[in-house]
């Protein structure tokens, strides 16, 4: 923690103590998100290649010193993260390309890779001294937060769309939350969430607005550079909604970078449905974010308002990198592609990377000779409905 340095607004630059802001930028208010930052130098005193050979902790709390989290409770949590990071045969075969690697994040405790950011949530919360933590989501930050809320004895108060799957709504039961299902989209189910956690003074868990979650999410870029040698993939690919894991996934590299433990940033794909594609109508149209559609059955990705845009924007544009939409069919046919070739089962919004690959291929924008990284989001059992069209 004492590596924590201070917030910077992403918008104006200002930068605030640790004891000044605590969700965003006092100046430029909601949109004014925060980025975590910390002493790099002083991190390289005890971040270094000995540090990771001699750490036997495998788990995503074996980068607790670069994450801006209480130590005092770590070795309560769940097990959360050190899922695999699989090199493919077949499907790199299929596909066409060189090295393909397969990062399995539905093998987290919840079945998502949400787990990284609302495990970071709890923990804070505990720092905050709160009893109760709350979230919108359209499915997996919910039954994420649900589980790790339940397992450090706190309450969770969750909002989600009616339109959630079965699954991930099962789960939320299962963990003993309190579910609100809101009859609207994602922006509906922010908006009250919003104003029932300012009235209770819960403790806020929305990605969005909570910067310490994005020091969760980058663990999964951690992961991966780690597994690879510190030498990653020429690209990775990963499903996008409110913009809050792909910013992630740059902070991750970004930290790796500054320490000197990475020679470079990976090119990093953001991938959306065409059913739900805002940030890549902005990105293609070099515009600001209009509000769209969430007209997809990735319904982890379906943020017709992404609250995080300035992250997400800046992750593709810093790396390199490239936004891409694919349609639902293709998405479908991708969840029954790997499962075939790989045997690891994914929900729509977990396979949508892998959709985005194979478009990204097709239209030369990743040639077969590079390397690529695709991250599987969330496990398939959450949503057998879609499921059952994958394979019909």
């Amino acid at each position: 923690m004492q590596k924590f340095k201070d917030y910077r607004c992403t918008i104006c630059g200002r930068t605030y103590s640790p004891e000044e802001a605590i969700y965003t930028c006092p100046h430029c208010g909601d949109k004014g998100i925060l980025d975590v930052e910390y002493d790099y130098e002083k991190l390289k005193e005890t971040v270094n290649l000995d540090y990771f050979k001699n750490n036997h902790d495998y788990s995503m709390w074996r980068y607790a010193p670069m994450m801006s989290i209480p130590s005092e409770h770590i070795h309560e949590m769940l097990r959360i993260g050190w899922t695999p990071l699989y090199k493919s045969k077949r499907l790199a075969q299929y596909l066409g390309v060189k090295n393909l690697y397969i990062k399995d994040e539905g093998l987290n405790p919840s079945g998502s890779t949400k787990d990284r950011a609302s495990g970071v949530a709890v923990l804070k919360a505990i720092e905050a001294g709160a009893k109760t933590i709350s979230c919108s989501s359209t499915g997996n930050a919910a039954s994420s937060l649900a589980c790790q809320a339940a397992h450090m004895g706190l309450k969770s108060v969750i909002f989600v769309p009616k339109r959630a799957p079965i699954g991930k709504l099962t789960q939320l039961s299962i963990y003993g939350a309190t579910v609100i299902c809101v009859d609207g989209d994602y922006k509906d189910t922010y908006n009250l969430s919003r104003k029932a956690i300012e009235t209770y003074h819960w403790y806020n868990r929305n990605a969005a607005i909570n910067s310490h979650l994005v020091e969760g999410k980058k663990t999964v870029a951690l992961e991966i550079a780690e597994q690879l040698d510190f030498k990653p993939t020429d690209w990775v690919a990963i499903s996008v909604g409110d913009g809050c894991s792909v910013g992630g996934v740059y902070k991750g590299f970004y930290d790796l970078l500054k320490l000197g433990l990475i020679e470079r940033i990976p090119r990093i794909l953001g991938v959306q449905s065409s059913g739900c594609a805002p940030f890549v109508t902005a990105y293609e149209n070099n515009e600001n974010l209009k509000e769209a559609d969430e007209n997809t059955i990735a319904d982890s990705i379906a943020v017709g308002i992404p609250r995080n845009p300035n992250k997400a924007m800046n992750a593709i544009k810093l790396s390199g990198g490239h936004f891409i939409s694919v349609s639902d069919k293709y998405i479908l046919e991708s969840m029954a592609l790997l499962g075939r070739l790989e045997g690891i089962f994914g929900e729509p919004a977990g396979v949508t990377a892998l959709a985005g690959v194979q478009e990204a291929l097709n239209i030369g924008l990743i040639k077969p000779d590079e390397s690529v990284t695709f991250i599987v989001t969330g496990n398939g059992l959450k949503d057998p409905t879609n499921a059952q069209k994958a394979i019909s």
